[in-house]
């Protein structure tokens, strides 16, 4: 069968009041971005809790997968809609079933399996109450296809049919997964530390999910780190935008702020105090963008810089902007499964070292105490440090990942 339609489901925004609307405008935004990018003619509206996409000349995979990557979806019908007549009513029953009969026999050539009929009745002008409605549907099935083996199951029915007798007719029987969340844009702009790892690109999707704008910052450290290493990084943040839209990317050379670093500072401590001044530099960033926080791939304990000591010592910089860690419990396998799933893992684990791994102490402190760490950044880097963060910051190459 041809669809022409779709029915969108959402979730939380439903539970959003008076503000509803805001949240329901903002996705129907998202929906028209991710289709403009597809094959095909569509029409997206908004009508009374639900979201309807009309789809001519349109590839189905293609159109669901642009679907499943925007945010605040939880279900994708692909529906038969039936609009009002001119009168403003929605078909009589004996039309209704026979409208639903056409849609089983068009999507299921293979009827020997075990079907219900649930009705959602909004519209109240039917003579029937939804349970009679539902019966008198589920006959007129079985009238048309019990001889092909079809048979009611209410309890664990193989096919589920769904009536809805809104301001249209909607009849549906699949729903597709959505990523669900809430749309993006909806909860402000964080600033993304983004490097070539698993963990980053993970968390700046978490983050997005709950409707929040990307834009991130990737610390370069040429002659250390190669092209391909900063292109990889570029991929990453294209993977991200699938989900996000556009997403600014701020390219710093950090070569020389590393390099004083590991000249001045001891070499157990490079790690953290090179952590530090990231966080300073996005910092800032952030805030000339209108960041309202920034957002790491830190987990607790998964590598030296990341144990609760370091964690403070490098959170400690970032003095008016709360930071973001979404997988700061997670397991590393359970960052794996989510970077699989966003198609992100094969591009992260390409063998492209970033400028983080490159300067790695073989001997990492692990329990920095912050004062000495402040002593330390004090006493050995005060004479250049602020020229280079200045001249890092000057020079950002600004990279505008378009999907």
């Amino acid at each position: 069968m041809q669809y022409h339609a779709f029915v969108i489901k959402y979730a939380e925004i439903g539970l959003k009041g008076k503000n509803r609307y805001i949240f329901e405008d903002a996705l129907v935004k998202q929906i028209k971005r991710v289709l403009a990018r597809c094959d095909g003619e569509f029409g997206v509206s908004k009508v009374a809790g639900r979201i309807y996409i009309e789809a001519e000349k349109f590839d189905f995979d293609e159109t669901v997968s642009a679907l499943q990557t925007v945010f605040g979806i939880t279900g994708i019908c692909p529906a038969v809609t039936i609009e009002r007549n001119g009168e403003g009513k929605l078909p009589e029953v004996e039309d209704l079933c026979k409208a639903v009969v056409d849609f089983f026999a068009g999507v299921y050539p293979d009827r020997n399996k075990t079907f219900k009929v649930k009705v959602r009745r909004v519209d109240k002008s039917y003579p029937m109450d939804s349970m009679e409605l539902g019966a008198e549907i589920g006959a007129k099935l079985l009238e048309a296809f019990d001889s092909e083996g079809l048979k009611v199951d209410v309890h664990e029915p193989q096919i589920l049919v769904n009536v809805e007798l809104r301001e249209k007719l909607n009849i549906f029987s699949e729903i597709l997964p959505g990523p669900g969340g809430m749309p993006i844009g909806t909860a402000g702009k964080a600033m993304l530390l983004l490097s070539g790892g698993i963990d980053s690109p993970v968390a700046g999707y978490m983050v997005a999910k709950r409707g929040v704008e990307i834009e991130a910052v990737y610390f370069n450290a040429p002659p250390y780190t190669s092209e391909k290493a900063k292109q990889k990084v570029v991929d990453l943040a294209g993977i991200i935008a699938k989900y996000t839209g556009n997403v600014k990317l701020h390219v710093i050379n950090f070569t020389d702020i590393q390099m004083y670093i590991y000249e001045k500072c001891p070499h157990d401590e490079l790690t953290i105090i090179m952590r530090r001044y990231m966080m300073k530099i996005a910092d800032i960033l952030a805030n000339r963008s209108g960041c309202m926080g920034l957002i790491t791939g830190e987990s607790i304990g998964q590598v030296a810089s990341q144990t609760m000591q370091s964690l403070m010592c490098t959170g400690e910089v970032v003095k008016d902007m709360p930071v973001y860690r979404p997988l700061i419990a997670f397991d590393k396998q359970d960052i794996v499964d989510i970077s699989l799933k966003i198609d992100a893992y094969e591009t992260s684990i390409l063998p492209y070292e970033d400028c983080c791994t490159i300067f790695v102490a073989k001997h990492p402190v692990t329990k920095p105490r912050l004062d000495v760490i402040e002593r330390h950044e004090q006493e050995n880097l005060s004479e250049k440090i602020d020229e280079l963060v200045r001249v890092a910051i000057e020079t950002d190459e600004v990279i505008d990942i378009k999907k």
